[in-house]
């Protein structure tokens, strides 16, 4: 079995045995390292020669972020979650927007701050994924990851 092969499975048994906190947590995790994958590209951008290439990975990194936003979005659970699920919600349609803003401009501030501030959210969830775990039979309330 190669590596690719162990990492993969081991990726997908992390995936399938985690909790529903720990799933939002490695869902933010995802984002957050697209955007910093894309920010480190921005960067080179600035300091060499422009490469359609390099904008093209900076691109499908920032849509990456956007598209695992969306999945946070829709598994928002408005009944259980109130006002909390509203707010969130709201967030994640303003951090879609300046993804696609920032995107189309290649403006590296927006995706710093958005990028910030989903790392704000992660280190909040896994939190209260943290206490969640600790305590049985609790569920995340306010977010639905079964789609």
């Amino acid at each position: 079995m190669s590596y690719k092969d162990v990492s993969s499975t081991y990726k997908e048994t992390r995936i399938i045995t985690a909790g529903q906190g720990q799933l939002i947590v490695m869902l933010y995790d995802e984002a957050v390292k697209q955007l910093g994958f894309a920010i480190g590209l921005l960067e080179k951008n600035q300091n060499e020669k422009r490469d359609p290439a390099r904008i093209e990975q900076i691109s499908k990194a920032v849509m990456k972020a956007e598209e695992i936003i969306t999945e946070l979005m829709i598994s928002l659970d408005f009944e259980q979650g109130g006002e909390i699920a509203k707010h969130l919600f709201s967030l994640y349609t303003w951090f879609n927007r300046e993804l696609l803003e920032a995107n189309i401009t290649q403006d590296m501030e927006r995706i710093i701050v958005v990028k910030n501030m989903l790392s704000d959210l992660r280190n909040t969830w896994d939190t209260i994924s943290m206490n969640a775990s600790s305590q049985p039979n609790r569920e995340a309330v306010g977010i639905n990851i079964a789609g």
